[in-house]
């Protein structure tokens, strides 16, 4: 059973289960527990699984070990302790494993000296190390014929463990497994991977006791289910110490001029640098989140080119994962040892690791989810009972909306739900390949092993089979394209097992859910300072300047995967990266268009302009400014067109320039939802009416787009509850979303491969061998299970299916009905929308000045309903 943990026990109850020197250590250095101590120490005492859920500097960490490090310690003082692991700590970030080894660095010496005091000689001798895919031959040596007592690693290195015979055994006796920063890991493919490891761990040793570690997420339920998984169809017993709530949050969404619509691009662009500038200058150390690593090379770029009496190279740097690692580094030590004004990055500080205080951290436009910009602003004050301290630069009004209500939704704890992939046949493939090269298997036991995965509790056994039968080289014919057989199976017996001398090396080599990224990497002087893209490198000619990192270099040449560069002045052209832009969260979306329906009802019953903005500066905490640019814009969209809400889908029929017809949905469910919205709708019409459409997606909602006439609501109306799915594959079919999907899970099973006999495969090999692979094998079978997952993972992980599915259930029930209109000019909430991919050749600029463009005409269109509202 999962429950809240409703016992914190004393100092005095706490004292009495840990060792006396391990006792003495913590009373030099702590006056008390903090509450995630109180709840969790004791009961990881009593082996019982754990799931504690607090913020950063809360002490969680400590409140995992320090119940192990007393055992550990008993077990030396006794002369009882083994060479073998006890415990297994993993997290997803290299970097943080590397700080946990140095921080129960501290704890171990100091305890050691105790005992030397207390008359233990030769010491305690408790051992830990870290072991990844960074640990050099040497040391993995040294690990095998003495073993640390705490081994520190990451999820890939955890299942090559699992298939190497000699380090298995030093495994067989592990009591605890700590996860940490475990909703990291819950959400993507790495996660499921990692419950399939759990569970062949727990078939190795009989159980153990779960320990996981999360900073803000919700449901806590569903983290602590995946943490356990089941036993006998029945989840595990795990108890769940929640203290988000002790953490205080100074967070204020700002503007950096008054009226966002009336300041011209130029203007918010120079008072954003400006406020930016004046709030780092008020504090001692600033994190800074711009969402991509375009815009932090931006940022970064221009903060130095405006204000260089504040910055240079040695106080401000970037921090983002096309960056060397070197450089990422030495601004991780910097952080530290505090001589860095501000660091800026995309997301790749946003996990815990330990960059010393950080006073305010500033969010550049809307982090997405609610969870996320606690996660980010939670890096600030970091120590107990420190105030966490954020502010989030809004530059457009529908940004402003959106992170208003992820200001209110934080301030009242209202988490956006964590989505679990369920059921991936790719991550499948890898863990029986896996298991085979363990030893030989049941089919049916193994099935059952599968099964108590939290990911994997309503796997099928026809999918099940079906990956068996792949692995087995049953489809005689991939043997063509150099898809081999990787298991036999005894059907007699019932039995599978590893097939080939070469399996292990196989699996350890090309083990993991991280897909090879086509990264060129940049050499400057030799030295590599950070990688670009594959497509941008296309671009570039010899001359061109860029920048990367904050500095700017000049493209000189280029062989293979790799460029050279010198370093250069500018005007840089600033990198068009090509990362993905975060998604919003599908309930953060739904709490956006309830607003949406309150202000409609405020507007419906002529509730006065003081009234309503006292509303909204109440409801939504912003400040008179923010509440009154609100205002406005809903008034706007109300007397020119109507709001739409969660009641209520507005469709839009807009002609644009040269008779160009748009059909405009306002459905502010996320560009998940609206992918898979817009890709169906836009696949019966390409059927039916055999035209060629535009299709351009937000958050906010899609617009359809052709010279010709679409019949875009009739199409909308045939969709239902019950074809949305097999429309949605049929849409993907032959589309480029789908062939490097596929690519990347014939990766993971193991179909192709990116590694064979110490050579690496390049990025641009593999993506010639899917396509190949991918053509074979629709032919082939188009049920085939690495095809079937390749759609599952396009139409639920890259789209959201589940949740388009509700709103057509909406419609379908009567509780969201549809209203259309017709507009000569997009209606306010449309301008973002239009101008976003209005024939994509329109710039920032140029989309800013449409924007305003808009406006003026919307307000004489509506001037007499203003007068009369006035009056």
């Amino acid at each position: 059973m999962i429950k809240k943990q409703s016992k914190s026990y004393s100092k005095k109850e706490i004292s009495k289960i840990l060792h006396p020197w391990v006792n003495e250590w913590f009373n030099q250095m702590f006056d008390d527990f903090t509450p995630a101590q109180k709840q969790a120490i004791v009961d990881i005492h009593k082996n019982k699984n754990i799931f504690v859920s607090s913020p950063t500097g809360s002490g969680k960490t400590l409140a995992a070990f320090l119940s192990i490090i007393s055992e550990l310690t008993t077990l030396a003082d006794k002369k009882k302790l083994e060479d073998k692991v006890y415990c297994i700590y993993i997290s997803p970030l290299k970097a943080l494993d590397n700080d946990i080894e140095k921080n129960l660095e501290i704890p171990f010496k100091e305890i050691e000296k105790i005992a030397i005091e207390n008359g233990k000689e030769k010491g305690l001798g408790i051992r830990k190390a870290v072991r990844t895919g960074d640990t050099s031959q040497y040391e993995r040596t040294k690990m095998l014929k003495i073993p640390p007592h705490i081994l520190i690693t990451t999820p890939e290195t955890l299942s090559i463990l699992l298939v190497a015979p000699k380090f298995r055994e030093k495994l067989a006796n592990v009591k605890y497994v700590i996860i940490d920063e475990i909703h990291s890991l819950a959400n993507n493919k790495r996660g499921v991977h990692l419950s399939l490891s759990l569970e062949r761990l727990q078939h190795l040793i009989g159980g153990f006791t779960r320990i996981g570690l999360s900073a803000t997420v919700s449901p806590l339920e569903k983290i602590a289910n995946f943490l356990v998984g089941y036993e006998y169809g029945v989840e595990r017993d795990c108890l769940i110490i929640d203290v988000n709530y002790l953490k205080k949050l100074d967070i204020e969404v700002i503007s950096p001029v008054d009226d966002i619509v009336v300041a011209d691009s130029e203007e918010t662009r120079l008072a954003m640098y400006n406020l930016v500038d004046d709030l780092i200058m008020e504090h001692k150390t600033t994190l800074i989140f711009a969402n991509t690593r375009r815009g932090t090379e931006s940022l970064l770029y221009n903060l130095k080119e405006m204000f260089p009496e504040n910055y240079n190279s040695q106080n401000i740097m970037a921090h983002h994962s096309s960056l060397s690692k070197e450089l990422r580094l030495e601004a991780e030590e910097k952080l530290k040892e505090g001589s860095l004004k501000a660091v800026i990055s995309s997301t790749s500080l946003e996990l815990g690791i330990d960059i010393g205080y950080i006073d305010l951290v500033i969010l550049i436009n809307s982090p997405k989810s609610v969870s996320r910009a606690l996660q980010r602003i939670g890096r600030s004050g970091h120590q107990l009972h420190g105030k966490s301290k954020g502010r989030i630069i809004v530059t457009d009004r529908d940004d402003l909306v959106e992170c208003s209500i992820l200001l209110k939704n934080a301030k009242e704890g209202r988490i956006d739900s964590i989505k679990i992939p369920k059921n991936a046949l790719d991550v499948l493939s890898q863990h029986i390949y896996g298991m085979a090269i363990e030893n030989p298997w049941d089919i049916d036991y193994a099935y059952d092993v599968i099964k108590k995965s939290y990911s994997y509790k309503d796997l099928s056994r026809d999918d099940y089979e079906d990956v068996l039968s792949y692995l087995a080289g049953e489809y005689v014919e991939l043997e063509e394209r150099y898809v081999y057989a990787k298991i036999w199976i005894d059907y007699k017996k019932n039995t599978f097992g590893k097939r080939g001398r070469l399996a292990r090396m196989l699996y350890s080599t090309n083990i993991g859910t991280i897909p090879d990224s086509s990264g060129v990497l940049v050499k400057c002087d030799g030295d590599v300072i950070g990688r670009i893209e594959q497509d941008f490198m296309e671009k570039l000619k010899k001359g061109d300047t860029f920048v990367l990192g904050g500095g700017i270099y000049r493209f000189n040449y280029g062989r293979g995967m790799t460029i050279n560069v010198t370093p250069a002045s500018g005007p840089p052209t600033i990198p068009s990266w090509f990362s993905q832009q975060l998604p919003l969260a599908f309930d953060l979306g739904l709490d956006i268009q309830r607003f949406r329906a309150i202000m409609e009802g405020k507007f419906q019953y002529k509730r006065g302009k003081e009234e309503i903005i006292e509303f909204i500066h109440e409801y939504l905490y912003v400040d008179e400014f923010a509440a009154n640019s609100i205002y406005e814009y809903f008034r706007e969209q109300f007397l020119y067109a109507a709001i739409p809400s969660n009641n209520k889908l507005l469709i839009e029929y807009y002609t644009g320039f040269g008779g160009r017809k748009f059909l405009i949905f306002h459905s502010l469910f996320g560009r998940q939802v609206n992918d898979a919205l817009s890709r169906a709708i836009g696949y019966i019409i390409a059927k039916e009416k055999k035209i060629d459409i535009t299709i351009s997606i937000s958050d906010n909602g899609f617009y359809l787009s052709s010279d010709k006439k679409m019949g875009g609501l009739e199409a909308f109306k045939k969709l239902s509850s019950k074809n949305l799915r097999n429309l949605l594959i049929k849409a993907i079919d032959k589309s480029e979303t789908l062939a490097s999907r596929f690519r990347h899970c014939a990766g993971r099973s193991l179909m192709t491969l990116r590694r064979y006999k110490g050579q690496d495969k390049s990025v641009g090999r593999q993506h010639v061998r899917g396509k190949i692979i991918l053509k074979f094998v629709e032919e082939m079978d188009d049920n085939f299970s690495i095809l079937k997952e390749a759609r599952r993972e396009v139409i639920e992980d890259f789209m959201d299916v589940k949740n388009a599915k509700r709103v057509i259930q909406w419609i379908e029930s009567g509780s969201m009905e549809i209203k259309t209109i017709n507009t000569i000019i997009p209606s306010p909430f449309a301008f973002n929308l239009v101008s976003q991919g209005y024939l994509d050749v329109l710039s920032q600029t140029d989309k800013a000045e449409f924007a305003k463009r808009m406006h003026k005409a919307i307000l004489e269109k509506i001037k007499d309903q203003l007068v009369e509202d006035y009056y």
